[in-house]
């Protein structure tokens, strides 16, 4: 099918597989979780701040930007493990790029942010530089080139797999500058700067089998105590979910988790409304099988 689709939009909360906000993992047999077929994320960046130039715009970067306002708090799961958060207060603060240069150490990863637009990832690899994904290319850049103008953050602390040496981090991002096109082995900027960091393959394209139970689950806070989780079968999709929540902002993610919510709460209520069949007569259970289809258990 590759090249007769170009490109995939989103599915809506609707379709995705979700898991009990309470975070209690309960057994349902496999079901089918979200795979993203469509282009890198980061093209779509590039394409948006493109337009607004040819429209004598102004630069996205120049907009008011609050993180506490357009962020969306989260964590992610494998298992019953926390391998990544992102929570409010001091996590959250941004800088200029000029002032990160003061601030980072090579091997440090940085995320830089800016409304309505996918997070950007770089790898600082000294002298002011840094080693990035950019329009499908593995590039080595000054980081206030990088930056395009948008505040940034160390974003070190948010995964939390145990890190390569700095030496081994730069010399990662190092040796895949001109890298490019079909020879890539990572989806989007923040794949590829986590992969040089941590060294792990659930980073890269296809790094793991989707078969069987999701394991990953991301979980989105709502409120202070109110919380929605979705499932999914590989690291790489979690985090394209993760970046396209960072691109619309929080109020579009509260929005539709809400009608999400609501539709499956109108479900339940028709689910109760349902009679019971009579007594003596037993309803044959309903399972899934490898292709996600439901079919009738043989009694």
């Amino acid at each position: 099918m590759g090249n007769q689709v170009e490109k995939l939009t989103h599915l809506n909360y609707k379709e995705v597989p979700t898991a009990d906000p309470t975070g209690m993992d309960r057994d349902e047999g496999p079901r089918i979780g979200v795979s993203y077929i469509f282009s890198n994320d980061d093209d779509e960046l590039e394409q948006q701040q493109d337009s607004v130039h040819e429209l004598g715009g102004e630069h996205p970067a120049l907009q008011p930007y609050d993180p506490q306002l357009h962020e969306v708090e989260c964590s992610v799961y494998y298992r019953d493990e926390c391998i990544y958060q992102k929570s409010g207060g001091g996590h959250l603060s941004t800088y200029t790029p000029e002032n990160l240069l003061n601030r980072c150490k090579p091997g440090d990863l940085v995320e830089f942010v800016c409304q309505a637009q996918y997070p950007h990832w770089v790898v600082y690899v000294g002298d002011f530089q840094v080693v990035h994904l950019h329009r499908l290319e593995v590039v080595n850049s000054f980081l206030t080139d990088a930056s395009q103008g948008r505040r940034g953050r160390i974003a070190n602390r948010l995964y939390r797999y145990k890190p390569l040496s700095p030496a081994v981090v730069v010399r990662n991002a190092l040796e895949q500058v001109g890298c490019k096109d079909r020879d890539l082995s990572w989806r989007n900027s923040e794949c590829f700067a986590a992969w040089c960091r941590y060294g792990k393959r659930e980073f890269k394209i296809g790094g793991e089998l989707r078969i069987g139970k999701q394991p990953y689950r991301l979980q989105i806070r709502l409120g202070d105590k109110r919380s929605h989780t979705l499932e999914f079968q590989s690291l790489e999709d979690l985090i394209m979910e993760k970046r396209r929540n960072d691109q619309i902002g929080r109020a579009a993610v509260i929005q539709e988790l809400s009608s999400h919510l609501q539709a499956a709460e109108e479900e339940e209520e028709e689910e109760d409304d349902h009679p019971r069949p009579p007594e003596g007569v037993r309803e044959k259970p309903t399972s899934f099988n490898e292709m996600g289809l439901m079919c009738l258990v043989p009694s």
